[in-house]
């Protein structure tokens, strides 16, 4: 273990923090400037910057002809980003999901994520799929960007409101930065992604370098080290939006770079390179199955209350550790590999999905009840 190597991972984290904190602050004083909420700023301008990590790990995999490490980058990325990082930011504070992003953002995450499916099970994602996947995002964003200053127009009527009214910044309980200006703001973004992407990539070369020395195979370092990695920018900047109090642009951050990650970091340069991109009958089995599962498994939690509880938080962090496990042991091919995979086909898997089902028709329940409760007492 080299102290260069170590030096390199504190200063990643060190990075890290102030890049969010920098984005965090800049993208908030943009969404008050241009009159939409920071959901959407989340789901467009702060998913973009925080995916560049993953963009770039990707293409210079497509440049180096080591499609594995491209296709796994943003799969893992997508999973650690659900379970981990949402899993994380939900335990420092219960997460808040608008209408918006249940009825519109989170089904399309999940369609994105079937499409990949679909389009890889012929062994590679060819030039017109990630045509398609591009156009899927540009849509995206566009139509976010239209809603979301639509949902801001006073007296608007029809509309899904663009702030959860729960959120700590909808009840004006959050810490208000000072005013900034459209060019200060913008200039906070830049520099703030900027560290950010610095900060991922000193972090990762360092953990690479750490595990490559005490025998870890570069399999296991990529399914793990780069994955984590390359989103520890959504990582930074969702926990600091959670303690500034955007509840929302801490959930728009994840489910945008999701989409990000589809359509941009493995469409674009699929689109680009014009032979595609090679799948692996590995990652269509196994990798990409558990990315649509980790996306499927964020609907109920946020239809429930429109939140995501620290008990679900904690559910998920255990959910991707159980992962992790299972890479690293399927990878170093060790003996405690068949029955760690019985303990989680015959035990775990099934105590988690009856716990998911109690908690969310007991959610679901409270929910309804609310709902009546509220319908009783307007004046008909």
């Amino acid at each position: 273990m080299d102290l260069l190597d170590v030096g390199r991972i504190i200063a990643g984290l060190v990075l890290l923090v102030l890049g969010g904190e920098f984005l965090v602050r800049g993208a908030s004083a943009l969404a008050r400037w241009a009159g939409i909420s920071s959901l959407v700023v989340g789901l467009t301008v702060v998913s973009a910057a925080t995916s560049a990590p993953e963009l770039s790990v990707t293409i210079g995999a497509v440049l180096r002809d080591e499609p594995g490490l491209a296709v796994g980058n943003v799969v893992g990325s997508n999973i650690a980003n659900v379970l981990l990082i949402l899993g994380l930011s939900a335990l420092i504070l219960p997460l808040a999901a608008t209408q918006r992003l249940v009825r519109f953002d989170l089904p399309l995450m999940v369609a994105m994520s079937v499409g990949l499916l679909l389009m890889s099970l012929d062994g590679e994602i060819s030039a017109i799929d990630g045509l398609i996947l591009f156009v899927g995002v540009v849509a995206h964003t566009v139509l976010s960007v239209v809603i979301g200053r639509r949902g801001t127009r006073p007296g608007a009527r029809g509309v899904i409101p663009a702030e959860d009214p729960s959120s700590p910044a909808a009840t004006g309980t959050a810490e208000e930065p000072r005013p900034l200006s459209p060019g200060r703001s913008l200039l906070l973004v830049v520099f703030g992604v900027g560290l950010l992407v610095g900060g991922a990539t000193l972090l990762v070369e360092g953990a690479v370098s750490i595990a490559t020395t005490l025998g870890v195979s570069s399999l296991v370092v990529g399914l793990t080290v780069v994955a984590i990695g390359t989103s520890l920018p959504e990582l930074a900047t969702s926990i600091i939006a959670v303690r500034r109090g955007e509840r929302d642009l801490a959930v728009g951050n994840v489910v945008g770079s999701n989409i990000f990650n589809i359509g941009v970091v493995l469409g674009l340069p699929a689109l680009i390179s014009w032979e595609g991109i090679p799948v692996s009958s590995a990652a269509v089995a196994f990798d990409i199955p558990v990315m649509l599962a980790a996306a499927v498994a964020l609907l109920p939690v946020a239809f429930t209350g429109f939140t995501v509880a620290r008990w679900e938080g904690a559910l998920f962090v255990a959910l991707y550790l159980a992962y992790t496990g299972y890479l690293v042991l399927a990878a170093t091919e060790h003996d405690a590999l068949e029955g760690f995979t019985a303990v989680l086909a015959w035990f775990v898997l099934p105590l988690i999905a009856m716990t998911l089902i109690a908690f969310t028709a007991y959610e679901l329940g409270l929910w309804k009840g609310q709902r009546a409760v509220e319908a009783t007492k307007s004046p008909s």
